[in-house]
């Protein structure tokens, strides 16, 4: 604490008259105060004060003058308001001998001067200008770090702050948009020391600062800026391929992700191009290609694979799609040449692509119109085909189904229907 001992009541009195308020507790309106130098002085030898950061306590010995009936204690801010002194407290017990004033500024100097009050508004003249100093804020919060290359999420961490005064921090958030800084949590308790940020966009840089908050709300300056980013998706795989020729299968091959941390591969597959998608299977990192089994001949699927790290962040699924394809069934035969010839039906037929390597041959034997009997031969390897088998009188109908060497059938022939007639005899 420091005293300007030598201001003099008259110069006291004109701090008053620049600066105070009345008596009647409204300290918003200057009126000259009424002043008795007989009126008896706080004495300046008994005026003590403590500071902290927001408040100052008072302490001096009370008067003995009969009239007083309490303090008046004027202010100023000397670094806004140099000595313009006013009102900031009217204290009506003349017992008292204790005042905090409270909202003050840290690390600021406040002159102050007290008179003693009587009951019929007279003062007397002020104590010499008393100086005294708020402490300084805590210290800001130190050693403060941001990692980076986690998932959706940055951690910030600092050193736990060593003014037992500290209650909790704040982490606050640069808005680049708003060009702010907003608060994004408050973490109780002094040993507190780490704060993980989640839901965040990937690969974006943030900046963040923390503040430390005594319990009475004093904050700290900000800690120094720090700046980290989240970790990128990984990259897709290169070069996917899907077969259309195998049969009642589709098989996927591809080049593996450049990204490092890459544990597994993701295969999606749609009956559309633009939507769709669903997992149908996971593989490891070392595996770059599947088979997707199939149990229709010529369906068509679209496809594509999605890399995933450790994280289990996966690349973008706006990636290559590719269209794979079951072989199809082999195309169905023509049939050319149906007819009875002799007491055999005969049928020739021509072969609708080159993957045919063998022919069944049905022939349904109609018993009656609502009855028949289907044989099958098998194994026909040329383009005809007799029978010798037949009744007259009966009637026959033939269909043609084409085989692969992977053991697909094509789809059958209409049937061709052939009746060997009964020989009529003369009479």
């Amino acid at each position: 604490m420091t005293k300007l001992m030598q201001t003099t009541s008259l110069t006291a009195l004109l701090l008053l008259l620049s600066g105070c308020t009345n008596l009647n507790n409204n300290l918003n309106t200057p009126v000259k105060p009424n002043i008795d130098e007989t009126l008896e002085v706080i004495d300046n030898n008994t005026l003590k004060s403590i500071s902290d950061m927001t408040a100052i306590a008072f302490e001096w010995k009370r008067v003995d003058d009969v009239r007083v009936t309490g303090y008046n204690f004027y202010r100023a801010n000397m670094h806004k308001d140099g000595r313009r002194l006013k009102l900031v407290k009217s204290l009506n017990n003349k017992y008292a001998t204790h005042f905090v004033d409270t909202e003050l500024e840290p690390n600021t100097k406040y002159v102050y001067q007290i008179s003693s009050k009587a009951s019929d508004g007279i003062e007397s003249n002020t104590t010499n200008a008393y100086i005294t100093q708020t402490l300084a804020r805590i210290v800001p919060v130190s050693f403060v770090q941001a990692l980076s290359d986690l998932p959706n999420r940055i951690k910030i961490s600092w050193r736990p702050h060593q003014d037992l005064r500290v209650a909790y921090y704040k982490i606050e958030k640069f808005n680049s948009t708003l060009n702010e800084w907003n608060t994004e949590k408050k973490i109780k308790g002094r040993l507190q020391s780490e704060y993980i940020d989640t839901g965040l966009d990937n690969n974006e840089s943030f900046k963040y600062r923390v503040t430390a908050y005594t319990f009475e709300d004093i904050s700290s300056n900000p800690s120094e800026i720090i700046t980290a980013k989240t970790k990128a998706l990984p990259i897709g795989i290169q070069n996917l391929s899907a077969s259309n020729n195998e049969p009642k299968k589709i098989l996927l091959a591809w080049e593996a992700s450049v990204t490092d941390d890459i544990i597994k591969y993701q295969i999606q597959r749609s009956s559309i191009k633009s939507f769709g998608f669903r997992k149908i299977k996971e593989v490891n990192n070392n595996t770059f290609a599947f088979t997707d089994q199939i149990d229709e001949d010529g369906k068509e699927y679209y496809y594509k694979v999605i890399s995933v790290d450790k994280d289990n962040l996966k690349s973008s699924s706006k990636t290559n799609i590719v269209k794979g394809l079951s072989l199809n069934k082999p195309g169905k035969p023509t049939i050319i040449l149906a007819q009875i010839q002799g007491s055999k039906a005969i049928l020739n037929w021509n072969a609708a692509d080159n993957r045919a390597i063998s022919y069944n041959i049905y022939k349904k034997t109609m018993i009656s119109f609502f009855e028949s009997k289907t044989e099958k031969f098998t194994d026909i390897t040329e383009l005809r085909f007799e029978d010798n088998n037949i009744i007259t009188g009966v009637e026959y109908k033939y269909s043609i189904q084409a085989n692969d060497t992977y053991g697909l059938m094509s789809e059958k022939t209409d049937e061709a229907s052939l009746i060997l007639p009964k020989i009529s005899l003369k009479k």
